[in-house]
């Protein structure tokens, strides 16, 4: 049973094996983020990944004056720093905290000569990559075709599944910034699912009343994505 403070909290280190885990562990730093602080900027060579595990991390998108939407989200589910093991070394998007937790930082170069090992985490960090790629383009999908109130149950849904509570700190301002639109669209269409009974809003804390609710009035780019997941995440090594 993993502690309070146990990296396996995170589902990517709970799922190595014992060996695997062992050479790891001892360089795996908690660390606790905070809301809206930055873990990766654009162009910058990365030094380090996260693993997050009460903690939700957006990945952002940056345009050249400086707007920003959001692509995919990253929980206890997986890693933030993809581009290191991919090759890459840097990335033209952020990666912001969306919600402020705790997560365990590793250098990359650590990271890289595990994955090098061909070894179990490289096998789980390439499906979670593809999971993460779906995320991507069924947000952006969505993003072109859906209504601003199912992209907000969406993500709504999409930060539940990373959290172990039903209450969100976020403050509207924050979600437009993420959804890369207008606040005045987020305040009408959290209006609409409170009024609905489906969350309450109070000063920045979203509680969600009614998950069935939201789920029957989601777009299907939700399920997409879940069931992606769930089919590449189940972490479980063929024999």
């Amino acid at each position: 049973m993993a502690s309070q403070h146990d990296p396996r909290q995170n589902h990517l280190l709970a799922a190595l094996p014992r060996d695997e885990y062992q050479r790891l562990a001892p360089h795996l730093e908690r660390v606790e983020l905070t809301l809206g602080e930055s873990l990766v900027e654009s162009g910058k060579v990365m030094r380090h990944v996260y693993f997050p595990t009460d903690s939700i991390v957006s990945l952002l998108c940056v345009m050249e004056d400086g707007d920003s939407t959001e692509i995919a989200v990253v929980g206890a589910e997986g890693i933030v720093g993809i581009s290191l093991f991919m090759g890459g070394e840097t990335t033209p998007g952020r990666a912001v905290v969306q919600s402020a937790g705790g997560a365990y930082r590793l250098k990359g170069q650590l990271l890289k000569d595990e994955f090098d090992r061909a070894s179990t985490l490289q096998y789980l960090l390439l499906r979670y990559t593809q999971a993460l790629i779906t995320q991507m383009a069924q947000t952006a999908v969505c993003n072109r075709h859906h209504s601003l109130d199912q992209q907000l149950c969406r993500w709504l849904l999409l930060s539940l599944d990373r959290l172990p509570s039903h209450e969100l700190v976020m403050t509207q301002e924050l979600i437009a910034n993420m959804l890369g639109v207008r606040r005045e669209g987020v305040t009408e269409s959290a209006g609409k699912l409170q009024k609905a009974g489906l969350i309450a809003y109070h000063r920045g804390r979203i509680s969600i009343l009614d998950r069935p609710g939201l789920e029957a009035r989601v777009c299907e780019c939700y399920a997409v994505v879940k069931k992606e997941y769930d089919r590449l995440l189940s972490y479980q090594r063929p024999g």
